[in-house]
């Protein structure tokens, strides 16, 4: 690295996933299509706020609540009008738990890059 200095400070970043069995259960972006299910009140409309077919949606949250065994997510048929979706209370406490993990990994990868490439002043 020839002693010179970055102009624009690198940002580490993770990805990470959870699995079952050794198959994928559910990743960040899943936990974003939690949340905006939450926010929306129903599937459809999350997976348009995020980019996502609805068929897509509905295929990993089934994954998901197969994977770890518990309900997520809340729905009621009766198309637009009188459907929709919300998270159960598992749901919306593992998006909670999910976020201040989230938050604790973000931090410790943070200090672990500093210890591994400190800036040069």
């Amino acid at each position: 690295m020839n002693g010179r200095s970055y102009r624009i400070a690198p940002r580490v970043r993770g990805k990470v996933w959870l699995e079952a069995d050794g198959r994928f259960a559910l990743g960040d972006g899943g936990v974003r299509l939690l949340q905006a299910i939450e926010e929306a009140g129903s599937i459809r409309a999350a997976a348009q706020l995020l980019g996502w077919s609805n068929r897509h949606a509905l295929a990993y949250i089934d994954n998901a609540e197969r994977m770890l065994d518990e309900v997520l997510v809340a729905r009621t048929r009766g198309g637009n009008d009188r459907g929709g979706a919300r998270l159960t209370e598992t749901g919306r406490d593992f998006v909670r738990r999910y976020g201040r993990f989230r938050v604790a990994l973000d931090g410790a990868l943070h200090r672990l890059y500093e210890s591994a490439f400190p800036r040069r002043r």
